[in-house]
Order: structure tokens, then sequence, then C-alpha cells
């Protein structure tokens, strides 16, 4: 029987051009009827470094690396015995469909944001972007330039959720920025980019950490005292009014408040759409309806900007005529704004909260649940579809409260 002359593979350092830094590309080669040909991967290290990877015992990055090489043969090895018949052009067809573990995973990050930007999603883009850099600093601290697909192991996401608490970060971010790096791989492997083989997320890998983070909510002690404080300047008594009339316009963010019209507010109620969930096609967007209160209405008549024009803005923060990445920057710095002097204003008053704009959304929350109101009529006035969104933003009961009902346990 006529033996079969198959192809091989193997991993080499390509010394035949050394880069400016002194490295050299790290290449898969195959050889078949004494004919090779070399497919970069992406990563590029020194002879020594190459030494290190190849050692007996690699360890760190090294090791990370000789874990990273042995997947991509093993994965030329795999589709090379799948061809019926081995040619170049046959191989490079097969194996751009497998797991592409050189992929610039940083670059689709790019992509997916520009993407989002695209879509008007500017806040979700802003989150992608945090997450991006999040990484990117991470693999700077090893003295990496790229993230590759197969740099992403369990043990890669454990060491970076460790350096992330090194760096003083909490493990809700963590979990934040993990879910975004999660939605760029399964992108990926829709796209045919990504082998679900080597997913490095789920049981008995890495878990993403869910460490709830513990709602701040001001009691109602609190907010008189927040209401009776008298400003240092002009400055303080906006902060503090914008504070004021978000929790009693159901803790409205400032993305929301600062794109009130007057045509949104009536004699007895206004009325609005969160930015949140403007653009959500999956579910049916409810609008919002604030119940005006004598103490609402006057802080909108203080804070808003005279105007014989019911399209205009009520505060004045947007003009109308900025594009919605413009909108946003104007929120974000006067956001920023408000809340430094609401942090001066929370110290000065001895509150034990950091105060900030969105203390305002939880403290809502929590004083309606503790007053009686049920869940679902918090849920209406937060806009959630699920009660179990609105229970994240309930802050825990009053002390009086638990005593009270606790009271009752044996009372008949």
């Amino acid at each position: 029987m006529k033996k079969v002359i198959s192809a091989t593979s193997s991993i080499v350092l390509d010394q035949r051009i050394q880069r400016k830094d002194g490295t050299y590309a790290i290449k898969l080669r195959i050889t078949f009827q004494r004919l090779s040909k070399y497919y970069p991967i992406g990563i590029y290290l020194s002879s020594e470094e190459w030494e290190k990877v190849n050692g007996e015992k690699p360890r760190g990055d090294f090791k990370d690396y000789k874990i990273l090489l042995n997947k991509i043969e093993l994965n030329a090895i795999n589709t090379i015995r799948a061809l019926p018949g081995f040619s170049f052009e046959a191989f490079e067809k097969a194996f751009n469909k497998q797991s592409d573990l050189s992929k610039d995973v940083l670059s689709l990050f790019d992509e997916y944001i520009s993407e989002l930007k695209l879509n008007k999603q500017y806040g979700t883009s802003e989150s992608y972007q945090n997450a991006k850099h999040s990484f990117l600093a991470y693999i700077k601290s090893k003295n990496r330039k790229r993230l590759n697909f197969g740099d992403i192991t369990p043990e890669w996401l454990q060491n970076y959720e460790d350096w992330m608490l090194s760096q003083n970060k909490s493990i809700t971010t963590v979990g934040i920025y993990n879910r975004c790096l999660r939605r760029i791989i399964n992108n990926a492997i829709d796209d045919g980019l990504f082998n679900r083989e080597f997913y490095p997320y789920g049981k008995r890998k890495y878990q993403i950490p869910g460490g709830r983070n513990i709602k701040k909510a001001l009691s109602l002690q609190e907010i008189q005292q927040l209401q009776a404080y008298v400003p240092k300047n002009e400055s303080e008594a906006n902060a503090r009014d914008l504070w004021l009339l978000s929790y009693l316009c159901n803790g409205a963010n400032l993305q929301d408040l600062a794109r009130l019209q007057y045509k949104d507010i009536g004699s007895k109620s206004l009325v609005f759409i969160r930015q949140k969930t403007k653009r959500t096609t999956k579910q049916d967007i409810q609008p919002i309806i604030v119940s005006l209160i004598p103490e609402s209405k006057k802080l909108i008549k203080k804070l808003a900007v005279p105007s014989q024009d019911k399209n205009d803005f009520v505060l004045g923060i947007l003009k109308g005529s900025e594009d919605e990445e413009t909108k946003r920057e104007s929120i974000k710095r006067a956001t920023k704004g408000a809340n430094k002097h609401l942090k001066r204003i929370g110290e000065n008053i001895g509150l034990q909260t950091k105060l900030t704009l969105g203390v305002a959304r939880h403290s809502w929350a929590t004083v309606m649940k503790n007053l009686g109101a049920s869940d679902e009529l918090v849920g209406e006035g937060l806009g959630h579809q699920l009660i179990s969104t609105t229970k994240n933003y309930l802050g825990s009961f009053e002390d009086k409260i638990r005593e009270k009902y606790q009271n009752q346990l044996l009372k008949f």
C-alpha cells in the first residue's frame, strides 16, 4: 500500500526579520512535500523569551504563551487531519474557519463600540470603552501590547480579577468589565472567529463575580437635613436643588431631567421616557409619570430657564441644536459638577453615605417602600419591567420599620 504523504505543522520563531524592539514574529509553519508556508500568529518574542516559553517548566506569561501556542498547533493538526486531501489553499480555508486565537480582542472592542455609537447607544458604548481601557492597562502591566483570544483562559481572567482588586477596584466593576468581554467573545463565536471549545466562562471555568453592590439611600430624616441645608454659594444651591428635584421626580437621573421639555410638564404631573430604555425593542416602553407636588413645582420654577417655546429644554443644560454625543458630554459635565458640590454638602451635614445624584434614585425607591408602597408601584415609578430589578434599587429598611413588624410577630 502506498504511503500517504501528509503535511506537518510546527510553531517557530521566525528569525529572518528582527523588529526594532529586538523581537521576532512567532509563526505557524506548515510543510508539505518539502514546501513550507508561514502563518503569523500575532505574537512577538525575543530569542531569550522564546527559550523560556520552550523551557521545561515555563512560568507566568511564558506558560500562558506555551498553552496558547499548543492550542494553535493542535488546531492546525486537527485541520490537516480533517482534510480529504491536503493543499495549502484547502488548509487555509479550513483553518480560518476554526478559532482565530491570535485575533486582537481589543480591536473587536473598537468595532463593537463603533457599532454602539452608530446605534446611538452612547451610555453602553462608554461602558465598553471603560472595559477596554481596563484590559489594556492590565496587559500593559504585563509588558504586553495585544490581547489575543488565546490569552483569555480561566487562569488569565482570575489573574485579571486579582490585579483589579489590588488596584482598589470593586468586585462589582470586575463583573461589569467581564460581562463586556464575554459579549465580545460571544460575538466572535457568532462570527466564526472563536471556537466555543476554548470558552473561558462557566461552570468549572471562570465565573463572573456577581458581588451585589449594596445601594445607598438616605433616610427621610437625612433628606430633611439636606432640604434644610443652607448652601454656601450658588453652585451648592444648584446641586442641592437638582438632587431634591431628582428625588421628587421618582429618582430621575440627570440624563432624563436635562431632556425635559416644557411640553412634558402639565399642571399636575410631568411625563418622560427614560433614555436608558428609549431604544429598547424587546419590551413595551412605558412612560414615567410623576405627580407634581408644590415642592417639586417650586424647584422646577427655580431651576428652569425661561422660554416661550414648549419644545425648549427646561433646565438649560442642553440647547437643542447639538448632536447626541455633544448632549451626553454636556450632561456628563453637569453631573460631575453637581456631584462635586453634593459630596461637600454631604460631609458638611455629616452623612455617612457619599452624596451623589445617583443616591436620589435609590433614596426615592427605598423611602417609598418604607412608607408602605408595593414593589409594583415602586417599579412602575422607576420604569422597571421586572420586580427583581426594582429590588436591587431598594436600600435596607430603616430600623424602626423592621422593629415595627418584629413587635407584631407574637400579637394576635
